[in-house]
């Protein structure tokens, strides 16, 4: 481990130079970033970046605490923060940022108490989902040059990707629980703000390139648009737990998810499913299944009812959605659905 200065170290600091960025720092805190700032080119860079990139998040400063701001609300009725202008693919993912962003303050629980215990999903509380975000969102900071904000988890030979990423999953909530929530709450900020500043992240040339993450190869683009499907579903799940709403993607943005995650039931299906006709409303139709042989069915859902199916917060029988035709084959469609285990 390298050492910058007297301040500190640079991987026991950068942490704190993001809070810093987000103006969630006690001016202790940030009188010590300052001093080592001055001794560190490299992480001085670094803070010029994200501050850069909450500029154009549109974050509103804090109090050195990591609170909201007094009367500050999370309603659908007032406009989500601005996002920070990248490339068409990456669009979505900045988006879900800056909702997931906007929200947080609120586990803060102003004048209550620290609401990061509240428990949202999995068996996880508030802290424990955001760190679980971290351990997702790292599978593609890792891929584009991002250094991980968690230590690595041991090496396991001939181990499959699900174990490990279960495994990675667990060690990250575990070395979060560890510290306090304010920690994992920074740490993720620096994620997220190191993702949408990679060279991916603007140049819809680069992100072209395939990347295997998760089991699924994909282009980078892609991965960017898995990660905004996943931000904004437990984005949804603590809102949900703190009692606020939150408002689906803007229009482009969720006709983005919609057909990726299309996309990804098709494969799901493969050529031999009995074939389909499957339509989101106001966004697209395709069929499913083989595509040579006669249509044995007709499935249609809105666009959020089919986000929420994927991502495991609908059941298949029980999501609203219209059809006709050979029932099996509509029962299929939507358990492969509810199957897709993206979260």
């Amino acid at each position: 481990m390298s050492t910058h200065g007297t301040h500190g170290t640079h991987d026991e600091l950068r942490d704190l130079v993001a809070a810093a960025a987000f103006d969630a720092v006690t001016p202790a805190e940030r009188q010590t970033v300052a001093g080592h700032l001055d001794a560190c080119a490299e992480c001085a860079a670094e803070a010029d970046r994200l501050r850069e990139t909450v500029r154009l998040l549109d974050v509103p400063p804090g109090d050195g605490t990591g609170r909201e701001p007094s009367g500050r609300r999370f309603r659908g009725e007032h406009p989500r923060p601005a996002a920070a202008p990248v490339a068409e693919h990456a669009a979505p993912y900045a988006g879900a940022v800056a909702a997931l962003t906007a929200l947080l303050p609120h586990a803060y629980g102003g004048e209550d108490a620290d609401r990061w215990a509240v428990p949202v999903v999995h068996g996880w509380n508030v802290q424990a989902t955001l760190a679980h975000l971290l351990a997702a969102d790292e599978q593609l900071a890792v891929e584009l040059g991002v250094e991980p904000r968690v230590p690595p988890s041991p090496v396991v030979a001939d181990e499959s990707w699900e174990a490990y990423w279960n495994r990675r999953t667990a060690d990250t909530i575990r070395h979060e629980r560890a510290h306090a929530a304010a920690l994992t709450h920074r740490a993720w900020q620096a994620q997220t703000a190191a993702l949408l500043a990679t060279p991916e992240a603007h140049d819809a040339e680069q992100a072209a390139r395939p990347a295997e993450l998760m089991g699924m190869r994909l282009p980078v683009a892609d991965h960017f648009a898995v990660r905004a499907f996943e931000t904004w579903i437990h984005t949804d799940d603590i809102g949900r737990a703190l009692g606020l709403y939150v408002p689906p993607p803007p229009a482009p943005h969720l006709e983005r998810l919609v057909r990726l995650a299309a996309g990804v039931l098709g494969q799901a299906l493969g050529p031999g499913a009995p074939p389909v006709r499957f339509t989101v409303t106001g966004i697209g139709a395709w069929t499913l299944g083989a595509p040579a042989a006669p249509v044995r069915a007709e499935l249609a859902l809105e666009a959020v009812d089919f986000c929420f199916l994927a991502g495991g917060r609908r059941a298949p029988d029980t999501v609203p959605h219209t059809a006709t035709g050979d029932a099996a084959a509509v029962r299929d469609v939507l358990e492969r659905t509810a199957a897709l285990a993206w979260l």
